[in-house]
């Protein structure tokens, strides 16, 4: 599917990551200039250009937003993809879980997705778009990682919200919400082939999702076939939320 992005900016969070640099090289293959949001390793190549700044950082972000329109022409479409978890060894339950760990999770995944958009909207115009990317636990909770479910249902909710505030001004807003897909800080929780086969299970279509379905699927939102979706909530994990979660997750 190709979609033609010519003259459109998006910016990307989290665009070194598996998912980010995969809706990087989409959006940059079907013509937007991409600006590519980083927190330490930078991204290059043609219609991408990366611009370093903590996202947790209310004034960073909004000095980040401020050059980007300036450089690149203002802003067209917002991508909110950047987050954080806790790896197998931090997974505990809430009594146990550790105080550091919340607070983090939190400043990144539901913090700066409220961040960036608040920056970004004095940027755009009648037709722009914003997607965020949650997880399918924002919409099933996941036992033992109660920040990471707390954030991303979080995000699902204030995506609701501001498609509702923003639909006066032609702007949309979306939210996509991954099943298990096969990069690195996914795999990094299933370490053995019996923890993967056992999560594989679960999964009506029997595999892991791949980045560039993600990237197929933000692309979709963000194009003008989408033009009468707002508040959306679009699962892209092969069936898996039909079931829900077993005991053992």
């Amino acid at each position: 599917m190709t979609i033609d992005f010519t003259g459109k900016v998006v910016v990307i969070t989290g665009a070194a990551g598996g998912l980010g640099s995969a809706m990087a090289e989409r959006f940059a293959k079907d013509g937007a200039k991409v600006a590519c949001c980083v927190h330490r390793k930078e991204m290059s190549g043609e219609n991408i250009t990366s611009y370093k700044f903590d996202i947790s950082d209310r004034e960073a972000v909004k000095d980040a937003m401020a050059k980007i329109a300036a450089e690149q022409g203002g802003i067209d479409i917002l991508i909110n993809n950047a987050g954080i978890n806790v790896g197998p060894e931090q997974r505990k339950t809430v009594e146990d879980f550790s105080d550091e760990w919340w607070d983090a999770i939190l400043k990144v995944d539901l913090d700066g997705t409220y961040n960036c958009t608040k920056a970004v909207i004095p940027y755009m115009k009648e037709g722009s778009s914003i997607i965020n990317i949650s997880s399918i636990v924002g919409m099933i909770p996941l036992r033992n990682q109660c920040a990471f479910t707390a954030a991303k249902a979080g995000v699902i909710n204030f995506t609701k919200a501001i498609a509702m505030e923003l639909a006066p001004k032609g702007i949309r807003a979306n939210v996509i919400c991954p099943g298990t897909i096969g990069i690195q800080i996914t795999n990094k929780l299933w370490t053995s082939n019996s923890a993967m086969e056992g999560l594989l299970s679960h999964i009506p279509m029997g595999r892991q999702g791949l980045p560039e379905e993600i990237a197929d699927a933000t692309a979709f939102l963000a194009s003008s076939a989408a033009s009468y979706i707002t508040g959306a909530v679009l699962p892209v994990d092969g069936g898996w939320t039909c079931g829900g979660f077993a005991r053992n997750f």
